[in-house]
């Protein structure tokens, strides 16, 4: 008995039809031709791909601020700036995934797993990150300003975190149904 592969569409695959069913014969691409570009137009413009943006333009600006000011402990400062340019990466590295749909040529990697486990220690990192800067930013407007964006950015990484744990429930309810 052959059963046909059911596509679920996700915050990340906007190309997709929700409880589509395609037989094995039909792999060809889409009437639409959406599966022959190379670059995801709809993620680009989806509230995800719009929270990355600002979470990499508030953590850029944090890092700037903290880099900019004069500071006398390096360690304490550096681990701010250390955290916050691999948060950026690695944000940059995911937005890069979905926007030219990487995730569907390396489907060995769970994405929506990954990209969770990235903002949970990231979130964790970069919130321990910008207490120390605000304990530590007496007489410098700098250091406060970049704790301030290190915690805006931290918010937006929690409020990704529950997006994606709603979006990673719901898929998982929809799947024990069927």
């Amino acid at each position: 008995m052959s059963h046909g592969v059911r596509v679920v569409r996700t915050d990340a695959s906007s190309s997709g039809v929700v409880g589509a069913s395609t037989s094995s014969s039909s792999a060809g691409p889409s009437a639409s031709g959406a599966d022959s570009e190379w670059l995801d137009r709809g993620y680009a413009s989806s509230c995800s791909a719009l929270m990355k943006a600002a979470q990499m333009i508030l953590l850029l600006i944090g890092f700037i601020c903290v880099r900019a000011s004069k500071w006398t402990n390096h360690s304490t400062f550096s681990y701010f700036e250390v955290v916050s340019m691999c948060v950026l990466v690695m944000i940059l590295v995911f937005y890069v995934v979905y926007l030219i749909r990487v995730y569907r040529m390396m489907t060995c990697i769970n994405w929506p797993l990954a990209e969770f486990l990235h903002y949970l220690i990231g979130t964790i990192l970069l919130l321990i990150a910008s207490i120390v800067v605000a304990a530590k930013s007496s007489n410098s407007a700098g250091l406060a300003a970049g704790a301030v964006f290190g915690f805006l950015a931290a918010f937006l990484c929690i409020l990704s975190i529950w997006l994606s744990y709603k979006v990673s429930c719901v898929t998982q309810s929809t799947d024990a149904a069927v």
